[in-house]
């Protein structure tokens, strides 16, 4: 698997809450902080604040191999209850995707949340650079990574979503 390629990792799980109460988690920026390794958090900026298409906001991100950083992501997808995605702007374009999907499944809902790296430069670029000849082996851990943070999030949702407000 090669960066060009747009290497994609992918969670889901049954949420136990109608998808109304589950958009209203997934589309609060700051709420997988709570969950992620890495994640720290994130502010809505400019002039158009979301959750909307067109509404960008910046994230704080840290990762003990190279340390924290920022980045700025704008909103691409946000159909009420179903769909909210935004892309990572990068060095030139679209350094990643990620996106929550929720579909209604009986009383509940199902929650797949999925990001996508590239196509344009990341921070993964350099390491790739550095080591061109272990790309596979970068994204393969890179993706291992990102896969457990999609757990972790979804996990939380589903907690937060599945316990009773007092």
């Amino acid at each position: 698997m090669r960066y060009v390629d747009g290497p994609t990792s992918e969670a889901e799980i049954y949420v136990a809450a109608p998808p109304d109460r589950v958009w209203a988690l997934v589309t609060d920026i700051e709420l997988p902080a709570r969950f992620s390794n890495e994640f720290c958090g994130a502010e809505w900026v400019g002039e158009r604040p979301g959750p909307a298409v067109g509404a960008a906001f910046r994230g704080r991100n840290q990762h003990p191999a190279i340390g924290a950083w920022e980045s700025t992501s704008v909103v691409v997808a946000c159909e009420a209850g179903r769909v909210f995605g935004w892309d990572v702007q990068g060095y030139g374009g679209v350094a990643a995707s990620w996106r929550f999907e929720l579909e209604p499944e009986g009383d509940g809902t199902r929650l797949r949340h999925r990001a996508r790296m590239g196509p344009a430069r990341s921070g993964l670029t350099a390491a790739i650079e550095a080591r061109p000849d272990k790309e596979e082996r970068i994204i393969e851990r890179r993706l291992e990574e990102w896969h457990t943070n999609l757990e972790a999030t979804i996990r939380g949702i589903k907690q937060v979503a599945e316990t009773p407000s007092s």
